[in-house]
């Protein structure tokens, strides 16, 4: 008789301690095995261009920047973007993107309505570019030292206490 009341008071233990462990895990902090290392070797066609492109290359510049995963279908990109455009005008940050399974014509709309923060636009029809960076979802935003490699990883949109408590020390540390 007290097995029979026994094994639901473990289960229910087992699985309150669960719950009490996953509610002081940090979602927005998944790790990146990226970090420290080159960002991955790529070369995207730009948007709204025919001849060039935005590669890998363009990371290694001596100076720091920023490479931004969005989606004109992406409601959280919408959230972040004031806080790039202000990176971009009064930071003077270089933020480069990577226009995530978009169609051009929308990307396109979404920065002519929003303001356009970045330098170049990668377009990454298939998704496959994001997914050798370690994209989750979008968006996502990553600091690339000058050299190439990748510093920093931002899940979620960049709000203004991610410019002030990461984003914005980030850059001043590596001299951008």
């Amino acid at each position: 008789m007290r097995t029979r009341f026994a094994i639901p008071l473990i289960a229910f233990g087992i699985l309150a301690l669960a719950l009490a462990v996953g509610l002081n895990l940090k979602p927005a902090e998944i790790p990146s095995v990226l970090i420290g290392k080159p960002a991955p070797e790529f070369d995207l066609p730009l948007l709204g261009a025919e001849a060039s492109s935005f590669s890998s290359e363009d990371l290694k510049t001596g100076q720091p920047v920023l490479v931004n995963v969005y989606a004109s279908w992406c409601l959280p990109c919408r959230v972040e973007h004031p806080q790039l455009m202000a990176l971009a005008e009064a930071y003077g940050a270089t933020i480069h993107a990577i226009n995530y399974k978009d169609r051009d014509d929308k990307a396109q709309r979404f920065l002519d309505r929003l303001g356009n923060p970045f330098t170049k636009v990668g377009v990454d029809r298939e998704g496959r570019t994001s997914i050798e960076w370690g994209v989750y979802g979008v968006p996502e935003t990553f600091i690339v030292d000058g050299a190439g490699n990748i510093v920093h990883k931002h899940i979620g949109p960049v709000m203004e206490r991610d410019l002030e408590r990461s984003i914005l020390p980030i850059l001043e540390e590596l001299g951008g």
